[in-house]
């Protein structure tokens, strides 16, 4: 099943069912008014809206075109967004890259942040920037989003809170990071809005491509029209997202509608050093410092720049049929 929200104005926008080409859509309202109430009761309401799915596809009930520039975030806002760190490799060359080594706790307890979830970008929305020297960045990630989930939940029961998925553009602004990270406590000016793809989907609408709560697909991003990363989802992660729920979960109960992210999708390359560019037949990068921290350790510095006002990043999966799943998130840096 395939859900999007569409922006009609309101704060929330309206659920609708898309059909798996992603070219109809058919209101829900009658079933759930928004993707979050839908979420707060997800085992009555999703039976009514696979109903709704299967008519779609047969296209026994009245469907509007689906555009995905009218489409919101999934969830436009939600009670909380909390990335993780699934791919350590990203978090390695971070650190060599400075003469830093990665503790041995990184590689069995996540790292983790509780990000800003009262407003997202919509996938077609520009992104704001300030500065310049803010160091503007993407990341490709996965992200899910669970029902109610009990305090101390196991990452095995933990999966089966996991009722949607979808891909994100966690914008980062990392000119200020080292700053806030320096205070000890935490990102907050240097993680602005984030954007979720135009659709989400459950997890059986991934077939044999979702297992042991991973995609088994490459993540698509193209920066300026250009290949730049083509990731796979399911390599070289350390923690899977069953996981990472676990960890959000360890002291406190997760309330519906939560968000959790997998951190930027990164690979190593084939001989197990740093993953080559897309253009020199490698994985390529989920985000703009990946390289500029493999240039930095091959080089000395970095030469590859941040994103300034008119670059444009589109992040997107694909299923082995080329169709694309999740919509794309297509996005250009402005200035303000």
């Amino acid at each position: 099943m395939k859900l999007a929200t569409l922006n009609d104005g309101t704060r929330d926008g309206k659920l609708v069912v898309v059909s798996k080409d992603l070219t109809r859509c058919c209101a829900a309202g009658y079933i759930a008014p928004t993707m979050q109430a839908a979420l707060d009761d997800w085992a009555r309401i999703a039976p009514e809206l696979e109903v709704l799915a299967r008519d779609v596809e047969h296209e026994t009930v009245p469907c509007e075109r689906f555009h995905e520039r009218q489409a919101h975030s999934p969830l436009p806002r939600a009670y909380q967004w909390a990335d993780g760190s699934a791919y350590i490799n990203h978090v390695e060359l971070v650190r060599q890259a400075r003469g830093a080594t990665v503790p041995d706790s990184f590689y069995h307890d996540p790292l983790m942040y509780q990000g800003g979830s009262d407003g997202f970008l919509a996938p077609r929305a520009d992104i704001p920037l300030g500065d310049t020297a803010w160091g503007c960045d993407m990341e490709g990630e996965v992200a899910v989003v669970v029902d109610d989930v009990p305090m101390g939940v196991s990452a095995k029961d933990a999966a089966g809170h996991i009722k949607l998925i979808m891909l994100v553009n966690d914008v980062s602004l990392r000119g200020l990071i080292p700053g806030e990270l320096a205070k000890g406590f935490g990102f907050f000016q240097s993680k602005p809005a984030s954007a979720f793809s135009p659709v989400a989907v459950t997890p059986e609408e991934l077939g044999d491509a979702w297992k042991d709560s991973l995609i088994h697909l490459p993540l698509m991003v193209d920066y300026n029209g250009e290949p730049f990363g083509r990731a796979e989802a399911a390599k070289d992660a350390t923690f899977n997202l069953a996981q990472l729920v676990a960890h959000a979960a360890k002291t406190r109960d997760l309330s519906a509608g939560t968000i959790i992210g997998s951190g930027t999708v990164s690979n190593k390359g084939a001989d197990g050093g740093p993953g080559k560019p897309v253009a020199e037949g490698g994985l390529g990068y989920s985000c703009i410092a990946e390289i500029r921290m493999i240039e930095t350790i091959r080089d000395g510095e970095a030469s590859t720049r941040f994103m300034a006002p008119g670059d444009t990043v589109k992040i997107e999966m694909r299923d082995s049929d080329n169709h694309s799943i999740f919509g794309a998130i297509e996005q250009e840096v402005v200035g303000v």
